[in-house]
């Protein structure tokens, strides 16, 4: 079914939206979720969540791409669940991929001001429309849907020396970037 007629049927608040939303959708949700998650049970309960969240997102949003608007909020909710799942109250410890880009974004508390700032984004999608396909591909499964280097290099058919390389460059190319627009490193 296309994704305009699952977005009828939300508006419609007809059940069938969420079974096609999981037809066409459900391995992607879950292949993001296990990126986050080790738990099965996490991982069940997340994507879960995540058609709540949709079915009471829509309406009033009208997405114009449903296949990202819904891995965007995977990934968010996979995200919230880690975090959840290793809070310094439950004795964890455990760092997300994201630390690994945030190393070449500027420390201390202007770090999470910039971080989020448009101007930020702005030079992320800058970087990423300078990059050949590959590369940018390497960059979008490691930091945003947080896949291993090993999962990366089985998927491009490269050496996981080779993936780490390059994400090693184009960190350094933000980094580099970064500090063009006046983010001290």
């Amino acid at each position: 079914m296309k994704d305009e007629k699952i977005i009828e049927l939300f508006f419609a608040r007809d059940e069938e939206a969420i079974k096609e939303t999981e037809k066409k959708y459900g391995a992607l949700c879950h292949h993001i979720a296990e990126n986050f998650l080790c738990m099965h049970e996490d991982r069940e309960e997340c994507v879960n969540d995540v058609m709540l969240e949709l079915w009471n997102s829509i309406p009033p949003a009208r997405p114009d791409d449903l296949r990202s608007y819904l891995a965007e909020i995977v990934r968010c909710r996979s995200i919230d669940r880690t975090r959840a799942n290793n809070a310094w109250k439950r004795g964890g410890n455990v760092q997300i991929v994201g630390d690994e880009l945030l190393s070449a974004i500027p420390d201390g508390t202007e770090l999470s001001e910039s971080y989020e700032s448009t101007r930020a984004g702005a030079i992320i999608n800058e970087l990423l429309a300078s990059l050949g396909k590959e590369e940018r591909a390497v960059f979008v499964m490691r930091y945003w849907m947080s896949e291993s280097i090993r999962e990366i290099a089985r998927r491009t058919g490269s050496s996981e020396g080779k993936i780490k390389m390059m994400l090693m460059r184009t960190r350094k190319k933000l980094a580099v970037m970064l500090g063009k627009e006046g983010f001290t490193l």
